[in-house]
């Protein structure tokens, strides 16, 4: 096992790509850069655009903030960026053309990319196979953290509450319209329908008339042909931040979270999450009986370890009126802006926001490498 540099840190800052949410990446980036101390850093920003190039980025974290309701992309254009080809070579290289320009070796690296091809194990995996740190869930706690249906039967086989729901294969919906619609209706109504494999509320249809359900499934399909079903759920939707421990200590927790949709007929979609601010309230911490935020408490970590997590999660749940704690999903690389829920939770827990970026680069400065 390697040891940490002992020279200032050099942390490159990943964000954007392939995914539906390339630009929630870039807003996160640019809450992450603000916040990085550069006194105790040497910090990259490189971009990776929606056709998957790599590309060196303006660290200027203005760049990459939402400005009038206009979202962040990251463009093409000079200098791409060369990765570390071996693991015993952490030398990022810019392209100019056909001259390369030596930046450096890379020490860590933060991915802030959210869902497919970033937040899946993805990334992760390239990472591993060049022997560089990197901040969060490795690669398989980060790929069942992705899919719905895996984490779903990994936190029932652990012995976590999960709300009932049904899977709809790729092409089932054309080959056997009829059982799809016998297994949705067993859940009752309204039921919400998903991609299984994407975030921010992206493809999300609340149905609340089964005459809506083909297209609600359509519409999730277009981000991931397999989709899920879900069962509404009567209760609070309480929010918990996870913190890995160091040296082997048990993960840490943030006081939960509450998120409050003014409109009862509505829910916690893409706009309402970074559009409408007036559509919903993060309470943090949210108002619970003592008894009850342990016991979300407790299960935010049992859903961290059962996933295998590192670094950090953000554990979704439903308090049901009788108390129950009810796991709705893990976000392996959680909205990460100053204001997410996320760092909203953290900061009231008493762990500001540079303080939580800083924790985050020294859990994975520290975390071993060429293990896996």
């Amino acid at each position: 096992m390697s040891t940490p540099p002992a020279r200032r840190p050099r942390v490159l800052v990943l964000f954007g790509g392939r995914s539906g949410e390339h630009p929630i990446s870039a807003v996160t980036a640019g809450g992450v850069l603000q916040a990085i101390d550069r006194a105790k850093y040497d910090v990259l920003a490189v971009g990776i655009t929606r056709q998957g190039r790599w590309v060196l980025a303006a660290d200027d974290p203005g760049r990459w903030a939402i400005t009038d309701g206009g979202l962040p992309e990251v463009t093409d254009g000079e200098p791409h960026v060369l990765l570390p080809q071996a693991a015993d070579d952490h030398q990022l290289q810019a392209m100019h053309g056909t001259v390369a320009e030596a930046l450096g070796d890379i020490d860590i690296v933060f991915p802030v990319l959210h869902g497919p091809f970033g937040e899946d194990g993805t990334v992760q995996g390239m990472l591993e196979l060049a022997d560089v740190r990197y901040v969060g869930a490795g690669v398989l706690a980060s790929a069942v953290g992705m899919d719905k249906q895996m984490m779903k039967v990994v936190f029932a086989g652990q012995g976590l509450a999960v709300g009932p729901y049904t899977v709809v294969r790729p092409g089932e919906l054309d080959r056997d319209p009829q059982g799809v619609t016998a297994r949705a209706r067993a859940l009752g109504l309204p039921v919400f329908v998903k991609p299984a494999r994407a975030g921010s509320s992206l493809g999300i249809t609340k149905v609340t008339d089964w005459v809506h359900l083909p297209a609600a499934i359509r519409t999730a399909a277009t981000h991931d042909p397999k989709v899920l079903v879900e069962a509404a759920i009567v209760g609070r939707e309480i929010e918990c931040g996870v913190l890995g421990g160091r040296g082997g200590d048990p993960a840490r927790t943030s006081l939960p979270g509450e998120i409050v949709v003014h409109d009862e007929a509505s829910f916690y979609d893409f706009d309402a999450k970074y559009l409408d601010e007036e559509a919903v309230d993060l309470v943090c911490p949210a108002d619970l009986p003592d008894e009850v935020t342990a016991r979300v408490r407790d299960v935010a970590v049992r859903a961290f370890d059962a996933v295998g997590c590192e670094g950090l999660a953000r554990v979704d749940v439903f308090v049901t009126p009788d108390g129950a704690v009810v796991v709705n999903e893990i976000n392996t690389m959680p909205g990460f802006t100053p204001y997410s829920m996320y760092p909203r939770m953290w900061a009231a827990t008493g762990l500001p926001y540079p303080a939580l970026v800083d924790e985050l680069i020294q859990l994975a400065l520290h975390r071993p490498t060429g293990l896996r």
